[in-house]
């Protein structure tokens, strides 16, 4: 027995009738007979080789910077007829009629889930209530390109010759430009790294206001089709209003019924099973409904996304199960018929230039707009362009709205293969260099100011950026940031920054808080414990100390970016970073993360200034209670030599100012080395803080002679448990010091002796804080030999140590080793 359907002879172009056997949907296996003649292993194969196509493509396109989206439509042009399709053999074997239409429901299924997707993603909040900024630019760009697009389109109808299929399409190609679609800004930038930046906050903002008032549009142009479809006035009214009764059941009962549900649901536990099989099945309702009331199908699925709580625990948790299935099968299979249906050898002169200078009027305009509007939004040109090539960007929202166009017959396949070789291929592979060239001309601009803690000046504020991912890091970091001896003369400015993965969310947040702060992602609540930590210790010392926190919500992978960008805005000086593991009580290693270990190698290479990270061992310590519960705080400085090392003995310098805070300053010597320069600059900062520190009881200092690696290891291992912090800058010079102590580095990002110090095998229970000195294009400053300590004018606590060179340097005086409160070991024992 057969069955018919309206299908089409090279996949599809011209309607024939295709008769296909119902009975079996998979072969019994090759010997037995061809399984590409069944539905079932046909559609398998096509899938595959789909995926496997648009990936080789995708891993050829990946050197030229351009995103997956166009090595998937390209897979599709490949096997179409602009292409292998044109050879009847493979197009009757790998995609012949009769498997159309299972290819075409798998690629429909793909939509609609992604776009469900896309609506779970989407911060409902920030595309009601967004920024000025981005009402400003989302109403400019929407209506002044639809104004002037169309009012193109007519001057085209009326100037130029043309015949009546391209005269009718235009208008359609141009209300198409006019689409500033969310799903295509944020999956572009996410792909170039870009929806940290300024530029991309911005333009996804707009892009999400943008998508409120199209949807709108939309729907009311459907509404309206429908209505004229209808005869009855109790039809039309139904037609009218039963969208608009869909949109308020989904706010006021299925959004308040899935938080209720969700609150119920014990704390910390994982979302079950039980909850993604009902939400399918909701899914699957709203998408039948939509299509019931005359709406199309991404209306309901949409509207649906959108009414779920987006984050943690039911977004992220939806996300995750449909990325791969979804998003890396069936969505891909969508972008890729778009392109079978492609044939170039359809297309005329004349359609594709009076085409493409619309498409081209389109891109103009809307980078114009920008560029105009900058009066109101405050951006200067360039980042109006830049951001007038964001809303530019193509992708899911345009190739659905050609392919609903193409079906109801206001595109020609002629004029459909134009838009998407044109609009979609064309525009997107020309704005991705163009994005990159303009974005990284701003990243060479680099700052070339000194922000580190040795050239500082005396009794400044010290500016201390402090990231934290986790609650158990805070009391370490708390106490670090006591040791470091605010006062009124020298207070302290602490920027937290809570650092938390985006998952679940299209779009990254940078929460500011304050102290009125409102409603925050319930993924985010974790921070406000931080935060309430940190706000203590500003209480504490209220008159020395302000702290401006913040909220980072972002992918890992471009975490770094927020942290450098915000210690640049907030003109940092020094950046403390928490070290990747974390330690139990006993002794061992708990959690490890390779991800938070790449964002300090990636903070390591960019930061604007001084940075430090952060072991924090102070579980094993038990020193849990912040330093005014404690009976003091012992800190060790090791000194080895460079600019590294100059900069955490400029820390220490500051920690030895606290009265409950002891410092040991340990020097390493290596025995018969002698660098007359080198020990110059090495003996100049050295003494300046055994000058500031000569009456101070809680100073000391020691040197240790050394002759090898083994010995410097040996000499570190002796430290132990007689510290609460250790202090020690990440790079050296090449030394025979530090010999055989970098070939088990597990850890580079913390530099030798760093990474030796850390690691759980030596037996150190200490905290170590591994400093780096601010670089400069990735370039050491260069280094002279500025004090490390300057006082005041002469009327300072030492004024004779403001001795002037000729270059007006301060050049502290020499000072005897046999002072009666410094003590002074040296090792010689190796």
């Amino acid at each position: 027995m057969a069955k018919s359907a309206y299908l089409t002879d090279n996949a599809f172009t011209e309607r024939n009738i295709v008769c296909y056997d119902h009975s079996d949907v998979i072969s019994n296996g090759y010997k037995v007979r061809n399984p590409l003649r069944f539905p079932a292993p046909l559609m398998v194969f096509q899938l595959s080789i789909i995926s496997l196509t648009s990936l080789i493509i995708g891993v050829g396109l990946k050197p030229l910077g351009q995103p997956i989206l166009v090595a998937q439509v390209l897979g599709g042009i490949l096997f179409g007829p602009s292409a292998l399709g044109r050879s009847e053999v493979l197009r009757e074997t790998i995609f012949p009629p009769r498997g159309v239409m299972a290819l075409e429901t798998a690629a429909t299924f793909g939509v609609f889930f992604n776009l469900f997707a896309i609506g779970v993603e989407c911060d409902s909040k920030r595309m009601f209530r967004p920024g000025k900024k981005a009402v400003i630019i989302g109403i400019s760009v929407l209506f002044s390109s639809l104004i002037l697009n169309m009012g193109m389109a007519t001057l085209m109808q009326s100037f130029i010759t043309m015949d009546p299929p391209l005269a009718k399409a235009l208008p359609v190609i141009a209300i198409s430009q006019c689409i500033v679609g969310f799903p295509n800004v944020c999956s572009l930038l996410k792909e170039m790294q870009m929806l940290n930046t300024d530029q991309g906050r911005l333009a996804t903002t707009s892009a999400m206001f943008c998508d409120v008032i199209g949807f709108t549009m939309g729907a009311v142009g459907f509404i309206k089709l429908q209505v004229e479809k209808e005869h009855s006035i109790p039809r039309k009214m139904g037609s009218g209003l039963s969208p608009l009764i869909l949109v308020i059941f989904t706010i006021y009962f299925v959004r308040p019924a899935i938080k209720k549900t969700l609150k119920q649901r014990p704390d910390g536990k994982p979302v079950g099973e039980n909850y993604f099989v009902c939400i399918l099945i909701i899914v699957l309702t709203y998408i039948f409904a939509a299509e019931t009331i005359g709406q199309h199908f991404l209306f309901g699925a949409l509207l649906l996304g959108m009414a779920i709580p987006e984050g943690p625990p039911l977004g992220a948790a939806l996300i995750n199960k449909l990325h791969y299935p979804i998003g890396k099968l069936l969505y891909p299979v969508f972008l890729t018929t778009s392109g079978l249906k492609t044939d170039v050898f359809t297309i005329h002169f004349k359609s594709l230039w009076v085409i493409s200078l619309l498409v081209l009027f389109s891109v103009l305009i809307k980078i114009a707009v920008m560029i105009i509007i900058t009066r109101f939004t405050g951006l200067t040109v360039h980042d109006s362009v830049i951001v007038g090539l964001m809303l530019n960007s193509k992708g899911i929202c345009d190739v659905v709205f050609f392919n609903l166009w193409r079906i109801s017959e206001a595109l020609t396949d002629e004029h459909f293969a134009v838009v998407i070789i044109i609009s979609v291929i064309l525009v997107t592979v020309i704005i991705t260099p163009l994005l990159k060239y303009l974005l990284g001309s701003i990243e060479e601009q680099s700052p070339t100011k000194r922000r580190t803690l040795q050239h500082s000046k005396p009794d400044t504020e010290l500016r201390i950026l402090v990231c934290v991912h986790h609650l158990q890091s805070v009391p370490t970091m708390v106490n670090l940031l006591e040791a470091s001896n605010a006062t009124e003369q020298s207070p302290i400015g602490v920027i937290g920054l809570v650092l938390i993965e985006l998952v679940g969310r299209a779009a990254p947040l940078l929460i500011t808080h304050n102290h009125t702060q409102g409603e925050i992602p319930e993924d985010a609540s974790i921070s406000l414990q931080i935060i309430n930590a940190l706000r203590q210790y500003e209480l504490a010392y209220e008159t020395c100390v302000t702290l401006q926190p913040f909220t980072d919500i972002t992918h890992f992978d471009l975490m770094h970016e927020d942290i450098c960008r915000l210690s640049l805005d907030q003109n940092a000086t020094f950046l403390i970073l928490p070290f990747h593991k974390h330690w139990e009580i006993d002794g061992s290693i708990g959690t490890s993360s390779h991800a938070i270990q790449n964002i300090n190698s990636k903070v390591i290479k960019k930061a604007p200034c001084s940075l430090g990270i952060l072991v924090d061992r102070g579980i094993l310590k038990g020193s849990m209670a912040i330093l005014n519960n404690q009976k003091g705080y012992h800190v060790a400085v090791i000194y080895i030599g460079g600019p590294d090392d100059a900069e955490s003995l400029a820390y220490g310098a500051r920690l030895a100012r606290h009265p409950n805070v002891s410092v040991t300053l340990v020097r390493f010597l290596m025995f018969g080395y002698d660098n007359a320069r080198e020990r110059k600059v090495d003996n100049s900062l050295i003494e300046a803080v055994r000058y500031e520190n000569s009456m101070n009881e809680n100073f000391i200092y020691e040197e240790r002679v050394t002759r090898d690696g083994v010995g410097l290891s040996a000499s570190l291992r002796s430290l132990e448990d007689r510290f609460d912090l250790i202090v020690v800058g990440r790079h050296h010079e090449e030394s025979p010091l530090l010999v055989g102590l970098g070939e088990w580095s597990e850890c580079p990002e913390l530099g030798v002796v760093g990474d030796f110090l850390a690691s759980p095998d030596v037996g150190i229970i200490s905290s170590v804080l591994v400093v780096q000195q601010q670089r400069v294009r990735g370039k050491l400053l260069n280094r002279a030999a500025k004090p490390v300590v300057v006082n005041n004018q002469d009327g300072g606590p030492y004024p004779e140590i403001n001795n002037h060179n000729n270059n007006g340097m301060s050049t502290p005086t020499t000072v005897s080793n046999d002072h009666p409160r410094w003590e002074i070991t040296i090792d010689r024992t190796n």
